[in-house]
């Protein structure tokens, strides 16, 4: 049995948000293109994403949101139809085309799909190579380059559909996962913890001061031997006491320091450090049991290696 699953699906690069845009499909193919030269690609448990199901999409979002997007699509269909624009713009940032809500009930689904192979023990952990990302998707509205929250109904899901009582979150994007608190917060079944580069975007950083949430702010440029000590001192204690029962990661790596979206100054071992934490607190409490789910970077280069960096720990490779 390969210790780590690999879950994608074409549909996932059919959304795009507009030339230029740094949220791309080619950061899959250049996540892609690294693991076959690497060899690690296959030493997976390579599997295509499912469809979400909107019953498990509303453990996390609303009804009003989920028919909003659905709707957008089918608006935006006939106008293409009559000659129309080709997008659907969002916010200034985020645009759907009508791929996006299959590319976005794929990136969901890959999310799901992992939680219900790790948790039937057919693999250890999984990595989700999906896009739209997820973390800046709320409860009733998206923003960021989000749609659907991926981790957030994975989580929820692992709650509900499994039965599970405890889990955790863990996001070491650059950007606060905003989203994910917006509906998280106050759920003391799901410990979230975080850093985040502040100020940055979203405005504002963390707004809840919840007892389930650990969402650090650090400034620009700080560098991995500072956010190494805040792990230690402030994540891994309330990770321990907390004891999850399964860990879902929103795997950002645009704190590296060669991204241009971010300026922090991680480098690809410090996202491995982090890796490896992560993975002896969910051997330790969790049976090992990992669902980690790309969120940003967007240095095509560096986020390639991050990504080979950070399976490699979850498959021991």
């Amino acid at each position: 049995m390969n210790k780590t699953g690999y879950f994608t699906h074409s549909d996932c690069k059919k959304h795009e948000m507009g030339a230029g845009h740094p949220e791309c499909p080619e950061r899959l193919d250049a996540i892609e293109d690294r693991l076959i030269v690497s060899g690690v690609g296959d030493l997976l448990d390579r599997r295509e994403a499912p469809q979400a199901s909107i019953a498990d999409i509303e453990l996390a979002h609303g009804r009003m949101h989920v028919a909003a997007l659905r709707g957008l699509t089918d608006g935006l269909r006939d106008e293409i139809n009559a000659g129309g624009p080709t997008h659907a713009q969002i916010d200034p940032d985020t645009a759907l085309n009508i791929h996006t809500w299959d590319a976005a009930l794929r990136a969901a689904g890959a999310a799901i799909a992992a939680t219900d192979a790790v948790m039937a023990g057919e693999m250890e952990n999984a990595f989700c190579a999906i896009r739209p990302p997820g973390h800046h998707a709320c409860h009733d509205y998206a923003m960021g380059f989000c749609f659907l929250n991926n981790v957030a109904i994975a989580a929820r899901y692992a709650l509900e559909r499994h039965g599970l009582s405890r889990v955790a979150i863990i996001d070491f994007d650059v950007h606060h996962g905003n989203g994910t608190e917006n509906i998280i917060a106050g759920d003391q079944r799901i410990l979230m913890v975080s850093f985040f580069q502040h100020p940055f975007y979203p405005p504002g950083g963390a707004r809840s001061h919840a007892s389930n949430l650990v969402n650090i702010p650090v400034p620009a440029y700080t560098k991995g031997d500072a956010v190494r000590e805040l792990v230690l001192t402030h994540w891994l204690p309330r990770l321990e006491a907390y004891r999850p029962e399964m860990i879902f990661i929103s795997a950002g790596f645009d704190a590296h320091r060669d991204d241009d979206l971010g300026q922090m100054g991680l480098t690809e071992a410090d996202f491995i450090w982090l890796t490896q934490r992560i993975k002896d607190v969910a051997r330790h409490h969790a049976h090992g049991r990992i669902v980690s789910c790309l969120e940003g970077g967007y240095t095509l280069d560096a986020l390639a290696r991050c990504v080979e960096g950070h399976i490699r720990v979850l498959a021991d490779l």
